[in-house]
């Protein structure tokens, strides 16, 4: 079993996570360790000590931002809208944040945590069939290729072409009102 982290050791975690979030922010997954413990206030070797390697540090960053979704969607739990307001949230936290997008549309081993992602969104997804206002067509799947298709989109769109991205996957998405019944006629 190991010991628990030392006091400075934690923030030193979490000065660096701070750090790496911008700079993944601002440079994607490409950007350089170097600059990540400059901007922590770190030397390069307490990076690595906290994260052996660069894939450690990007998938601790994505682990902690999957970590973040999840629990929005879980604040969206049985509220109308929820799915859909989770989209929302997700592309707007991409057009903000590389690395969402990275975890979501590449094959970045955390399975673990983008599957909690999955399921609070398949969640959302029956909640809003249940109410009758989503197709119930609409399976997990589609809904997660969906979404990485969208957050991949916010990367370059401006906000206007976001939104109106938004509004036609949202009417796919949206139950369609039923056909009117038809008239009903007397007899006799």
């Amino acid at each position: 079993m190991s010991r628990p982290m030392r006091a400075d050791a934690q923030r030193n975690r979490a000065r660096i996570l701070a750090a790496a979030g911008v700079v993944f922010a601002e440079g994607g997954a490409t950007a350089s360790t170097e600059e990540v413990a400059r901007r922590a206030g770190v030397a390069i070797g307490t990076v690595f000590r906290h994260f052996p390697t660069k894939d450690d540090l990007v998938r601790a960053l994505l682990k902690r931002l999957l970590e973040e979704l999840t629990a929005a969607a879980a604040d969206l739990d049985g509220r109308p809208g929820g799915l859909l307001a989770l989209f929302e949230l997700i592309v707007e936290r991409t057009a903000a944040n590389r690395t969402v997008v990275e975890v979501l549309a590449a094959e970045v081993p955390l399975a673990g945590p983008l599957g909690t992602l999955s399921a609070a969104a398949d969640r959302l997804l029956q909640q809003g069939q249940a109410a009758g206002e989503l197709r119930e067509s609409v399976r997990i799947d589609a809904v997660m290729a969906l979404l990485a298709g969208v957050t991949q989109a916010a990367l370059s769109s401006p906000p206007d072409l976001r939104r109106r991205a938004l509004d036609i996957v949202f009417t796919g998405l949206r139950r369609t009102p039923s056909a009117a019944p038809p008239p009903q006629t007397r007899t006799g």
